[in-house]
């Protein structure tokens, strides 16, 4: 019984036709007689009906949710159309209906969106019957599908790298894999295939890519996942400048293709330090107008000790938020603000509401901490905030890092709750990151990026002499606050990346132990070479609105790394560890 096409294709332009097609029983429904029922497939609904006189309606009644049918009829117009459906036009009138396979009541319905998360990937084969489910994963097939297309029609090569490696330790935990014929021995899942990728270069390969599982035993959420798919690419003999536009072409490609959404030709650029300035954040939403507006210097001596000792720390910050008249917040509002900053380590949330901006005193300004601050005082933050009249001024005064935190989020929260974006998407490039952050539980620098990020040419005498002012040739591009791809020159000097290792505090013993066999290959006529790796799943999730990149993940894991479908992760049989040289000695229960 072969399908004349799928339920969800089927229209007008088949009436009068009799037609097969076959699908799940989405639902059913017995009025006066007559038997409806909605047929699903991966494309859609179609509406069947099965009338008393017909040879098929015994069997139509026998029909349940999930049930696996065939059906055969005339297609009709509908007497009142439903616009939802593609197919909502029409309905087949059914002449014979084979029951192909029945189904046990099923644990979960399909489409229902009041199923919880827990449940949904629990039954997980029945969610993706849904239709969101249905959207996302083909919305992902499609991204890979223009991904590759264009990566060959640019000259890229799509080159597999090894999934069982070497452990590199640094960075997030690798998940590690014993050797049954090398007791003892281990290799590791790798993280990306970063090395490889840079070998490859050596080895002549000038553009790679590759969709490729990378793997980190590390914390989960929304947008982590132990198991990640990234769209890695690499170049050899091209400059900072020639990977971003290469990127970029294959960013508006993307979207076009995907979503029929067209992109700026040119895309904004925003150094890493007017980022963290005005927005407190390396990945900013510019979708959202609210900037932070810097009164650290202006208020070092204010009256008012909360925003003096704040200015004066060694790294210390004021900012403001200045919302629009048609972000007014309540009484009400104001307290849940703060209450949702004190959890980034904020100790409060100051405001002034504006009520005249020529009275700077308790006739024109409304907030608790007008009494603290002088009249002067207040002046200078109503010029350089230049407020207007019905506006509120929202201040963070705290160390740099709490308040970068705690007022960036704050803006995002209030953008949403005030409706304040200005676009469905805005994309950007963060470039100019530093080299390195020092890390005083170590005493040592750490890679911002990783060891093998090129500096700035400029910058490479710094490395030993003020690593702390040392900026990298990173970059990384950022679509509605989210980072989606992130890369980097590379080093691709010998000289140059020991400087880097040494300035890590890793010696050059033990950076022959973890990186030997790159060092090795980069005296052999290294050309130079970068690139970038978008992150496939959450790029996917944005485009499709999904909270979650579980949500266009087919068999995601939960925050705490576990597949509800299989039960994995799960012990193993003794044998199976006597196999590996291996004893467990006690389970997570046991050690807490």
């Amino acid at each position: 019984m072969q399908r004349t096409n799928y339920c969800g294709f089927i229209d007008d332009s088949y009436l009068g036709q009799t037609v097969t097609v076959s699908g799940w029983v989405h639902k059913r429904r017995d009025l006066g007689g007559l038997v409806f029922f909605d047929l699903r497939d991966r494309e859609g609904l179609v509406q069947c009906l099965a009338e008393p006189e017909s040879s098929c309606f015994s069997e139509a009644e026998k029909l349940k949710h999930e049930y696996v049918v065939a059906v055969t009829g005339t297609i009709r117009l509908r007497p009142t159309a439903n616009p939802k459906l593609r197919s909502g036009k029409v309905e087949l009138v059914a002449q014979q209906i084979t029951i192909l396979n029945t189904s046990l009541p099923i644990p979960i319905l399909v489409d229902d969106e009041s199923t919880s998360e827990v449940n949904r990937m629990t039954h997980r084969i029945i969610d993706l019957r849904s239709q969101k489910m249905q959207h996302n994963l083909r919305l992902r097939h499609k991204l890979t599908t223009v991904i590759r297309n264009f990566l060959d029609n640019n000259d890229f090569i799509d080159i597999e790298t090894p999934f069982l490696t070497r452990s590199t330790p640094g960075g997030a935990k690798d998940f590690l894999v014993p050797s049954s014929i090398n007791p003892g021995h281990f290799y590791a899942l790798p993280q990306s295939p970063q090395i490889f990728k840079q070998l490859l270069m050596v080895a002549g390969f000038d553009r790679y890519y590759q969709i490729v599982r990378c793997f980190r035993d590390e914390a989960l959420r929304a947008d982590r996942q132990p198991e990640f798919t990234q769209v890695d690419i690499e170049t050899a003999f091209l400059d900072e400048y020639q990977i971003r536009q290469i990127a970029e072409n294959l960013f508006r490609t993307i979207f076009q293709q995907v979503l029929g959404v067209t992109m700026p030709a040119q895309l904004p650029v925003l150094s890493y330090n007017d980022a963290m300035y005005y927005y407190g954040s390396d990945k900013p939403d510019l979708r959202n107008p609210l900037k932070f507006i810097d009164l650290t210097t202006q208020l070092k001596d204010c009256s008012f000790k909360v925003f003096s000792q704040a200015a004066n720390l060694p790294h210390g910050r004021i900012v403001a938020l200045r919302l629009p008249a048609n972000a007014a917040l309540s009484r009400k509002e104001l307290d849940q603000y703060t209450e949702f900053v004190t959890k980034y380590g904020a100790k409060g949330l100051a405001y002034i509401k504006v009520n005249d901006k020529t009275q700077a005193n308790e006739h024109g300004l409304q907030s608790p901490i007008i009494k603290f601050l002088t009249e002067t005082e207040l002046k200078n933050i109503l010029a350089v905030t230049q407020v207007e009249n019905s506006e509120t001024l929202l201040f963070g005064a705290d160390s740099t890092k709490i308040v970068n935190e705690a007022i960036g989020a704050l803006r995002i929260k209030i953008g949403h709750d005030k409706n304040l974006l200005t676009s469905q998407w805005q994309a950007l490039w963060v470039v100019d990151f530093p080299l390195f952050e020092y890390d005083e539980a170590s005493g040592n620098y750490l890679a911002c990026h990783h060891p093998f990020t090129s500096p700035k040419d400029e910058h490479v005498d710094l490395i030993h002499t003020a690593p702390e002012k040392c900026l990298a040739k990173a970059y990384d591009l950022v679509l509605n606050g989210a980072e989606v791809g992130g890369g980097s020159v590379r080093i691709y000097r010998s000289d140059i990346q020991a400087e880097v290792f040494r300035a890590m505090g890793i010696s050059d013993a033990e950076a022959r132990s973890k990186f030997g066999f790159l060092l090795d290959n980069l005296q052999y006529g290294a050309p130079p070479h970068g690139g970038i790796a978008f992150g496939l799943d959450r790029l996917a999730a944005i485009m499709c609105d999904a909270p979650s990149i579980r949500d266009v993940i087919a068999f995601p894991k939960t925050i705490s790394g576990q597949c509800l479908l299989t039960n994995a992760p799960s012990t193993v049989e003794e044998n199976q560890l006597h196999d590996l040289r291996l004893k467990v000695t006690a389970t997570n229960s046991q050690l807490d």
